[in-house]
C-alpha cells in the first residue's frame, strides 16, 4: 500500500514538475514572440517615418511656392497684400501659360523678378499706399498648408517672396508650381486637372502624402511591401 502511495505521488509530482516546464516554456515562447512582435513593428515605423522624411524632402525639390508677406495684420494692410497677391499671380499665370517644368517655371522668376517686383509695387501705390516691396526666389519656412483636400507639410521649400514693407503681418501662401494658387485654401475639393497634373510632375510617395484621405503613414504601415 505504502509503495502503491509513493508511486502515486511520485507520478503526481512528475506531471506537476512536467505541467509546471510546459507552463514556464510556454511564457517565455509568448515572451520571446511578444518581443520579436515589438521589434517588427518599431522596425517598420522607422522604415515608414523615414520613407515619410524622404517623400517631404522630395516634396520640397518639386514644387515652387509663393508667399506674400503683409506689413502689418491691420485691415488695410492685409487688404493691401491680397491686391498684390492677385495682381502677381495674373501676371504669372498669363506669363507662365505653356511653362511646362518647375525649372523653367523657376527660371522665368528668376528672371523676371525685377519686373515682378515692380509690378507689386505699382499696386502697392494704387492703394495709396507708401510702402517698398522686394521679390526675391529664397529658401522659406511653411506651415502646413491645405488647398482644398491637398495639405502640403510643414517644412523648407523654394519660393517667390514678396515683402510688403516690414512682411511682420500675416502671409499668405500658395504652390506656385504645380500650381493651386487659384483653388480655395480652405474648404472644398482641389478640381480633378489639377490633381491631374499634382500626379503628372510629383513623384509616387510625394502625390500621396499630399493627397491621402487618410493618415499616409497608416496606409504605408499595413500595406505596403517596402516601405
Amino acid at each position: 500500500m505504502k509503495n502503491k502511495n509513493r508511486v502515486k505521488s511520485e507520478v503526481r509530482e512528475r506531471i506537476y514538475f512536467s505541467r509546471r516546464v510546459h507552463g514556464i516554456c510556454l511564457g517565455i515562447s509568448i515572451v520571446i514572440a511578444a518581443v520579436l512582435t515589438l521589434w517588427a513593428v518599431m522596425q517598420r515605423g522607422l522604415l515608414v517615418e523615414a520613407r515619410a522624411r524622404q517623400a517631404e524632402a522630395g516634396l520640397s525639390e518639386q514644387v515652387l511656392r509663393f508667399h506674400v508677406l503683409a506689413d502689418s495684420d491691420g485691415g488695410r494692410d492685409q487688404q493691401v497684400k491680397m491686391q498684390v497677391k492677385s495682381a502677381v499671380i495674373s501676371y504669372l499665370q498669363e506669363e507662365l501659360e505653356g511653362q511646362g517644368s518647375l525649372n523653367e517655371t523657376k527660371e522665368f522668376v528668376r528672371e523676371h523678378l525685377e519686373e515682378i517686383a515692380e509690378l507689386a509695387q505699382q499696386t502697392v501705390r494704387q492703394e495709396n499706399c507708401g510702402d517698398s516691396v522686394t521679390a526675391e526666389l529664397v529658401m522659406d519656412e511653411f506651415p502646413e498648408k491645405t488647398y482644398g483636400d491637398v495639405t502640403f507639410p510643414a517644412g523648407t521649400y523654394e519660393a517667390l517672396r514678396i515683402r510688403i514693407g516690414s512682411g511682420k503681418g500675416h502671409n499668405w501662401w500658395c504652390c506656385l508650381y504645380p500650381n493651386l494658387c487659384f483653388t480655395d485654401a480652405v474648404c472644398g475639393e482641389v478640381v480633378p486637372e489639377d490633381k491631374k497634373e499634382l500626379k503628372g510632375v510629383l513623384d509616387e510617395d510625394a502625390y500621396e502624402m499630399i493627397t491621402c484621405t487618410s493618415d499616409f503613414k497608416i496606409k504605408w504601415f499595413f500595406f505596403s511591401k517596402e516601405p
